[in-house]
């Protein structure tokens, strides 16, 4: 057995029917050419899926809330039945094209994983338009982070078409490589109150008081445009508000090529094009709602914490606030005020330890916890007005059963306090947004729209 680590936790102390805690890949791939049975395609691979019976950690762990020490842990399960993990969906002819895709997608992320079984699931979806198949991956946020579950999903996939070989992704061990909680082993006299592991070293101690002291200066207005205080976001979106379990899906696809232009144009970086679009969208969408605001919209993002050679399972991100532009209606503008903030916020970030971003993640993540829980998040200011992650994927194509895989969706999960969250993910020459909500916000498709159409706007204002 091995116990959580404090943020891994939180993901179960957080969860509930409206926000579920698990992250999710949709992929789309191409039956190959001249591939007898086409059609078939799709059961063929969801049948050879289940043959493969050999689950590896941390795949075959499940949660237990009750150990020796008082805290949850993970244990290996004695069996792993793949039909409870595995599972075959058909699309109708007639109903069977992006949207149709998209809204199954959005069903099959609404539910919780059952914590009785190890906290994973696969959907292997046929009948789609053009000859495709799509694999819908879904896996309990204290598993892994996106980032993680980028890396095992990438893992198990082939670099050729002529390479025919399955490798289901729950047949690697991802815990051989770098430290992994999976493989610390429990010790029986762990003790102390929560607050006492938040700050158990030097380099979290000093690094909490250094960032405490940001903040402050923040709050006076001695500095600007590092850290985003926390509850100073606009109430006046529809952004936030308590989440309801009903959930929405949309994408939007933007060819990397154009999006390098603009950054060499205008000396950018990938970061600062993508949410200077994403601010745009979100301010004309908001105008379609008859909402205009005085000031930045505020967006949670999370950073990745782990050192270039860590591997292990589990999370260890930050997640931390950044004001994006004042509203402004030049897109230009916008993208120097969206880079400005950016570089600062960076190097506040690098400027303390990896702990402390992680403490200030946790006691901010349980503000909003407790407004969640008691239903406050539609009348108090909210932490901030939505999510956005960045999620860096393979640059190469990649096959799996020497079928193309063309297109790789991101979704995430659903703060209690938030309707919305935003993940963008690169692909094979491509950047795609994907956007979660509830059922409670409107237009979503529309939001996704409005992201194409202000990359153009930035290529015409930097002279492309």
């Amino acid at each position: 057995m091995s116990r959580l680590s404090l943020l891994d936790l939180a993901f179960f102390i957080a969860e509930n029917e409206a926000s579920p805690k698990h992250v999710a890949g949709l992929h789309i791939l191409q039956i190959p050419k001249g591939v007898k049975g086409g059609a078939n395609f799709a059961k063929q691979l969801y049948e050879e899926l289940l043959t493969h019976t050999d689950v590896q950690p941390p795949f075959d762990r499940v949660i237990h809330f009750v150990s020796s020490a008082l805290m949850p842990s993970w244990d290996t399960a004695g069996s792993v039945d793949l039909a409870q993990h595995v599972f075959f969906h058909k699309l109708a002819r007639g109903a069977n094209d992006r949207e149709a895709l998209y809204a199954l997608a959005a069903r099959l992320h609404e539910p919780m994983l059952d914590r009785s079984r190890p906290l994973w699931e696969v959907h292997v979806i046929g009948g789609l338009w053009d000859r495709q198949v799509a694999v819908y991956y879904k896996m309990h946020h204290a598993v892994a982070d996106g980032i993680t579950m980028t890396r095992w999903v990438v893992e198990s996939l082939q670099a050729t078409a002529d390479d025919a070989t399955l490798t289901p992704v729950w047949t690697l061990d991802h815990t051989r490589r770098g430290r992994s909680p999976f493989k610390k082993r429990l010790d029986p006299q762990m003790a102390g109150t929560v607050w006492k592991q938040l700050t158990a070293n030097s380099k979290r101690a000093v690094g909490i008081g250094r960032l405490t002291a940001m903040l402050a200066l923040e709050g006076m207005k001695l500095t600007k445009n590092a850290i985003a205080l926390p509850f100073m976001a606009s109430c006046d979106t529809p952004f936030t508000g308590n989440a309801t379990p009903g959930r929405q899906f949309a994408t939007a696809a933007v060819p990397m090529a154009r999006i390098d232009a603009i950054r060499q144009k205008a000396r950018a970086t990938l970061n600062h094009v993508a949410l200077t679009c994403l601010d745009g969208a979100m301010h004309r969408y908001l105008a379609d709602e008859g909402v205009t605001l005085d000031r930045p919209i505020t967006i949670q993002m999370p950073v990745n914490l782990r050192r270039e050679d860590e591997k292990g399972a589990g999370n260890k991100i930050g997640i931390i606030l950044v004001d994006l532009s004042p509203p402004t209606d030049d897109a230009y503008v916008r993208l120097r005020n969206v880079g400005y903030s950016l570089r600062s916020v960076r190097a506040m970030i690098d400027s303390v330890a990896p702990e402390a971003v992680e403490t200030y993640t946790i006691l901010t993540g349980l503000l909003g916890q407790v407004a969640g829980m008691l239903k406050l998040a539609d009348t108090l200011t909210p932490l901030g007005n939505t999510l956005v992650s960045n999620v860096p994927g393979p640059a190469k194509p990649l096959y799996m059963n020497g079928a193309l895989v063309r297109e790789m969706h991101p979704l995430s999960t659903m703060p209690a306090t938030h309707l919305m969250n935003i993940t963008l993910f690169s692909y094979a020459g491509t950047l795609y947004f994907g956007l979660i909500a509830t059922d409670a916000l409107p237009n979503l498709q529309r939001l996704a729209g409005y992201v194409e159409d202000e990359i153009a706007a930035l290529e015409k204002a930097v002279g492309l």
